[in-house]
């Protein structure tokens, strides 16, 4: 998760019921009847995640979890304690791959006898990732960072830093159940609709009840950051950005505009078309002015100006060096851009 990709994006026309009420440590607040919000803290520079409780009759289904660390155990044991009406976990939905998501799943599902329930690449890519701890980093990755051109440091530095995946994700359960598009799951009495989305993750999981008029979006529509969209060496020639475009464009044209959003960062919001449209938007723009650029050839590096309104420093180069890499892909898809390749390894861009 980012706040440098498109943080500035203006959030005029959204409303926010809960701003001046947030969740404090093992807190909940009920947004909605039978939906109840926690805040749990991150050791990132985005310092928080929302996670989400829908009560059922015999018990509480929990959307995202949170990292695995023993902060975090102890203020869910707090919730348990007291927050729960006397009632089990009895469900456990994770949107997607991401350690702040799906971070205490394996911890969830064995405490408490519980399913994961997720998507399918989500879950696959994840239980990937994770074998990737105490492995060196493979020379492909190294030739990747190269490629959009780092120094040896740089590349070093990512070396170093490799595998850290698995670090805040407890032990992965080795079953789950497969969430798609339009699957519909009765929480409590009402109907939710699992909508999936694309980007940020690969198939980002997002639950819609209409009755409720509530939409638990995870990291799929944010109201005041925009979710990081990055190239990663696993797939360095894909094109997820187009596939964020399209995925808020479906959303925007198959959800209805008066929804309660509830998001994995920042606080509940009304104006989810609004939001879209703020994001797809502020995406071309990035484009626009990342062509511009491309009159001379550029590396992934050299770039980071068109996309972003402060300077970029070494907390989070190599995310901005992902969505760097992510819109130059969307250039070179959409068949504005080439790619050449020089003798020390270092990809160059310009326009077509």
């Amino acid at each position: 998760m980012s706040d440098i990709s498109q943080a500035t994006i203006e959030s005029a026309g959204l409303r926010y019921p809960f701003e001046r009420r947030v969740p404090g440590p093992a807190e909940i607040i009920e947004v909605a009847p039978g939906i109840s919000w926690v805040r749990m803290p991150l050791p990132f520079q985005l310092d928080h995640i929302n996670l989400w409780l829908i009560e059922g009759d015999e018990g509480w289904t929990v959307v995202d979890t949170g990292v695995s660390t023993d902060e975090v155990k102890d203020l869910w044991r707090q919730v348990f304690q007291s927050g729960l009406k006397g009632k089990p976990v009895t469900g456990l939905i994770v949107t997607h791959l991401h350690p702040d998501h799906v971070g205490l799943a394996g911890w969830f599902t064995r405490k408490w006898g519980v399913e994961l329930q997720m998507s399918r690449t989500d879950f696959l890519m994840c239980k990937t990732l994770v074998l990737d701890t105490g492995r060196e980093a493979p020379k492909e990755a190294l030739d990747f960072y190269r490629a959009a051109g780092f120094s040896q440091r740089g590349i070093d530095s990512y070396a170093a830093r490799f595998g850290g995946f698995g670090k805040n994700v407890s032990r992965m359960p080795d079953i789950f159940r497969r969430l798609r598009e339009d699957d519909e799951l009765t929480i409590g009495g009402r109907v939710w609709r699992v909508v999936v989305g694309s980007g940020h993750a690969p198939e980002h999981v997002c639950l819609y009840c209409e009755e409720a008029k509530v939409l638990i979006s995870g990291d799929q529509v944010l109201p005041r950051i925009s979710s990081n969209v990055s190239v990663h060496p696993t797939e360095a020639y894909e094109n997820p950005l187009e596939d964020w475009i399209e995925s808020c464009k479906r959303l925007r044209r198959n959800l209805p505009d008066d929804l309660l959003v509830l998001p994995a960062h920042n606080e509940p919001f009304y104006g989810l078309h609004t939001r879209l449209t703020q994001l797809i938007d502020g995406h071309e723009e990035g484009l626009e002015k990342l062509l511009a650029m491309l009159d001379e050839p550029k590396r992934a590096i050299d770039v980071f100006s068109a996309l972003f309104k402060r300077k970029i420093g070494a907390e989070v180069f190599f995310m901005a060096t992902g969505e760097s890499l992510a819109h130059l892909n969307c250039l070179l898809g959409r068949g504005l851009a080439t790619v050449s390749r020089d003798e020390k390894g270092v990809n160059w861009y310009r326009r077509t």
